[in-house]
């Protein structure tokens, strides 16, 4: 089974959709997979705002792992993943026309109606495996 079918799989099976993203691709640049599931708990469901989507922010955070330079407390060592982000935002919106997880979902899970929402058609079930799916995809190409 390829990553992207183990990103899809995790999520599924009960990962929030950062985590999926996380935990699939973090271990290859040393980050412990326990370690990566902790790290982009607090992600899913835009932050638990409906902000950016949880597998965009999860791969954020994988393209940090393999982009950031070592003197990336500098701007100069974050460009590299200035870079990366923008080119993975740009690739996720032409396949999603959005990165922000209300839009994408067609409702606010942050508020009590939105989340009730979301449970009641299935969204999570429907929807969310095909953003994780197209963010692993994403990774798998710049990657």
């Amino acid at each position: 089974m390829g990553k992207v079918d183990r990103a899809v799989k995790c999520f599924c099976s009960g990962a929030a959709c950062s985590q999926a993203i996380a935990a699939t691709y973090a271990p290859d640049f040393g980050l412990a997979r326990e370690q990566s599931m902790k790290l982009a708990s607090g992600f899913a469901g835009g932050m638990r705002l409906g902000e950016t989507c949880g597998a965009v922010t999860g791969a954020f955070m994988v393209l940090g792992l393999k982009f950031a330079g070592a003197d990336c407390e500098t701007r100069d060592g974050r460009d590299a993943v200035y870079a990366a982000v923008a080119d993975f935002v740009r690739r996720f919106e032409q396949r999603n026309r959005v990165v922000i997880c209300r839009e994408l979902l067609g409702c606010d899970i942050s508020t009590p109606d939105g989340a009730r929402k979301a449970n009641c058609e299935g969204l999570f079930r429907t929807i969310c495996p095909n953003l994780v799916k197209d963010a692993a995809e994403i990774l798998e190409e710049m990657l």
